[in-house]
């Protein structure tokens, strides 16, 4: 409830501001570590800013050293950003939530960065379970041909790209399922895709007498938090650099142990379609 209620006080506040700064563009980004910096590298990439020189993943409104267009950049909690884009000129927006709002960055993206990126999704256990056998059983099953071809079915224009290099066929031959069977993995995901993937997963562990968990989260702080106090013992949601960083940040013990796909991250029109506003071409 009170997530609900900042929101609707932060988008008041937005239109607000967007009324008093008149004929100035208002374009919205995630205001989370790493995802933040991703948008801005992705206005970047169409030429609407130029960033200081070492600014990378990490950067924020502040590294900004030029914009060529006039608009203003405010910073918004990313799984908000759908609700606030018909405020706005412009967002950009992480695509789990944007699929969640029934945004594809495919048709409905004005900008879409490449699916070869850094930003690959994974999967994360804490520090001493990356070796065991649910975790070898967790991540062959979501490292198998049929998660594969279901993101490939499901999100046939690139929303979604697999990046499992060696599929499996669900099972790890060093794993000994008859110790796991009748036991329960737990795993906190985002609603899209994360959730569909780990539905296609808990399948495979479901033959072999594993129950799969799936515990849908909303933000991208719940899940390490899960996992690092051991309540919850996987999760699927965010992407290589922003784990990093979390533990950096945190002090966590979050280990990856697979990455499954990417989430090309767009620029969507909110009130403008026209990049050029920003590029000033």
């Amino acid at each position: 409830m009170f997530r609900k209620i900042s929101a609707l006080i932060l988008a008041l506040a937005l239109v607000l501001s967007s009324a008093a700064l008149a004929d100035t563009l208002l374009v919205l980004v995630p205001n989370d570590p790493t995802n933040e910096g991703r948008a801005l590298l992705l206005l970047e990439a169409i030429g609407a800013i130029e960033l200081k020189e070492g600014a990378g993943i990490e950067a924020t409104v502040n590294d900004i050293a030029a914009k060529n267009g006039d608009f203003e950049i405010k910073e918004a909690e990313a799984a908000i950003l759908p609700n606030l884009l018909p405020d706005a000129s412009f967002a950009i927006i992480n695509n789990n939530y944007a699929l969640d709002a029934g945004l594809n960055p495919s048709s409905d993206g004005l900008y879409m960065e490449s699916a070869d990126s850094p930003y690959s999704n994974v999967i994360c256990v804490r520090e001493g379970n990356e070796n065991s056998d649910a975790t070898k059983a967790l991540v062959a099953a979501f490292s198998s041909q049929a998660v594969v071809d279901f993101i490939a079915a499901t999100w046939p224009n690139g929303d979604v790209v697999a990046v499992i290099a060696e599929p499996t066929d669900g099972f790890d031959p060093t794993v000994n399922y008859e110790a796991l069977k009748g036991t329960t993995i737990s795993i906190a995901v985002t609603p899209v895709p994360h959730k569909q993937v780990a539905e296609v997963a808990a399948k495979l562990l479901a033959e072999k007498g594993i129950t799969l968990e799936i515990i849908e989260v909303t933000d991208y702080v719940t899940p390490n938090e899960f996992v690092e106090s051991g309540d919850v013992y996987a999760n699927y949601f965010a992407h290589i650099p922003y784990q990093e960083n979390f533990n950096k940040e945190n002090g966590t013990h979050l280990v990856i142990v697979a990455p499954i796909h990417v989430e090309p991250m767009a620029i969507y029109g909110g009130q403008q379609s026209d990049l050029s506003l920003l590029t000033g071409k």
